[in-house]
């Protein structure tokens, strides 16, 4: 049942929501890439901070250790965005942050390739991440992956929408957006064989994890946030963010 679970919630955070880019229309596609941003934003860091970081620590493994690995997976996944081979595309043209014109043929690189092959490798790990979890406690598995999904919607719309703009039609920009959403089922499946002899390191893989949701959150989400908005579209902000929070909140206790 394990595995199923696992394979379910990759295939719908990697793939599904591809699917619920490619049925709506763009407009409607970057108001909700605007309140989900703030929404994920909140569930990443509530999930992190609240569920699976002090899971992973009251596990009896060494303090100092756990937080060598949450630094350690902070700056590895600095290094694969430093690469190009870890993108958050939430960024278009028409997100209301005066990009460039231009600026989504750029991101689309040559052939598509940049937004693809960085979105597999994210969505990669964000399959294992989701194994590993699960492995750990089902749970905290479920929690895992609602976080991971509720990052995923954006950045599968997101990058929707800069293929599309960069000249791709719709049918090439979902077949392409497919396939790299597939790359978190493949993630999931070998996470759940690799990592399960090596159960007695779940605690740190569960720290990696969370390290993923406070750099997405840190590194990309939160400045977006910070852009200066007027006042209603800065309580519509705090609105979703708190949601966010909340709903972690909530289910975390809950389950305790």
């Amino acid at each position: 049942m394990t595995l199923t679970y696992i394979v379910a919630c990759t295939f719908f955070g990697g793939v599904v929501s591809v699917a619920l880019a490619a049925a709506l229309s763009q407009p409607l596609l970057t108001l909700i890439v605007r309140h989900l941003v703030s929404l994920s934003t909140g569930v990443l860091l509530g999930t992190a901070l609240l569920h699976v970081l002090p899971e992973a620590f009251e596990s009896g493994r060494p303090p100092h250790a756990l937080f060598l690995t949450l630094l350690s997976g902070l700056m590895f996944f600095f290094l694969l965005e430093k690469a190009e081979l870890y993108r958050h595309g939430h960024h278009h043209e028409h997100d209301h942050h005066h990009h460039h014109h231009g600026f989504d043929a750029e991101q689309a690189g040559r052939g598509g390739w940049s937004v693809l092959v960085g979105d597999s490798i994210h969505n990669f790990c964000d399959g294992i991440l989701i194994a590993a979890a699960f492995l750990a406690d089902p749970h905290l598995g479920l929690v895992t992956a609602m976080a991971i999904i509720a990052h995923e919607i954006p950045q599968e719309v997101g990058d929707y929408i800069v293929l599309i703009n960069a000249g791709f039609t719709r049918m090439r920009a979902l077949v392409y957006n497919m396939i790299s959403g597939f790359a978190a089922v493949v993630g999931g499946v070998l996470g759940y064989f690799l990592i399960g002899p090596w159960k007695e390191y779940l605690p740190y893989m569960m720290v990696v994890a969370a390290s993923s949701f406070v750099y997405v959150a840190v590194a990309d989400l939160i400045p977006q946030l910070q852009k200066r908005l007027n006042w209603r579209d800065t309580l519509f902000q705090l609105f979703w963010l708190a949601a966010g929070l909340l709903m972690i909140a909530t289910i975390v206790h809950s389950m305790h």
